[in-house]
Formats: C-alpha cells, structure tokens, sequence
C-alpha cells in the first residue's frame, strides 16, 4: 500500500454540467490534490486522449492516470468511448472508472465486457458524491498499484 496517495490526472467525461461542478468541488470537499480535467463527449475525450484538436499540446492533455466515464452522453457515448479506448494498445491500459446515473445490469454487463475496471452508479446527494469520492480516491490513489505514465520515464 501507497503511503501517501498518489497525484494524478484525472479526466471526467461528463456532458451534464451539474455532475461536472459537483465532481470537480468532491475532490476538495475530500481534499485530493489532483488535476480534473472536464471533458464533454466520447468524441472530445478520445481528442484528449490521443491529442488532437485544441488538445494537441501535452501541457493541454496530460496522459491521464485514471478516467471517470459517464454512459450517457451526445456524439459519442460512454459505451462506445470504452471500447475505443480499451481497443486501443496505445490508451488500453489507462484505468477507467464508469461514474453514470444508469442502474441497468445491461450497462453493468456491458461496461465490464468493454473492458471498464469499476462501475459505480452516481449518488444523487453532494454529500452521497463527496462520500464516493473519499472511497474512491482511497481506493485509486493510495491502495492500487496504477501502471506509471509510459510518456513520463
């Protein structure tokens, strides 16, 4: 086990503007120490992750050690993100995390076979959030043992 948790980029991909704020205030609210970076869509997400567009400077898109992914979003969706993602040798190895407001077990399946490392369904309560992302980041950032960004060594 980490000693002290680790810093590291996190990326919300998340188009509901409400989840957003409360995402990125959380992490105070749990006093984590890492960059959020926002995201709207699957499609502005893999721009991120593969540094194209707005997103082509690495000081603008920092190789993210973790991904918060929401299911249900325009353009491109959760689902189809994940499997981008996980499809591709150069991003697969990247955790991600689906964070969605959807309960279905058809979600959860699917999530799972795409290759997602969690699933957890969104609290509807700030405080229900804050609770998650204390858990959360206790798990991500001080417990597992996350693969070192290949771009930094």
């Amino acid at each position: 086990m980490n000693a002290a948790p680790r810093e590291i980029v996190i990326v919300l991909a998340d188009d509901d503007p409400d989840d957003c704020m409360l995402a990125q205030e959380a992490p105070e609210e749990s006093r984590l120490a890492n960059q959020l970076s926002v995201v709207r869509d699957g499609v502005e997400l893999l721009a991120y992750l593969r540094r194209e567009g707005e997103y082509a400077a690495p000081n603008v898109a920092p190789r993210p050690g973790l991904i918060l992914l929401d299911l249900n979003m325009p353009r491109m969706d959760g689902r189809e993100a994940l499997g981008a993602i996980k499809s591709d040798p150069d991003l697969r190895s990247i955790p991600v995390v689906v964070l969605t407001t959807s309960k279905a077990e058809e979600d959860v399946i699917r999530s799972y076979d795409l290759g997602v490392n969690s699933f957890i369904t969104k609290p509807v309560t700030f405080l229900g959030l804050v609770e998650v992302m204390k858990v959360f980041s206790r798990y991500w950032l001080e417990i597992v043992d996350l693969p070192d960004d290949p771009e930094a060594g």
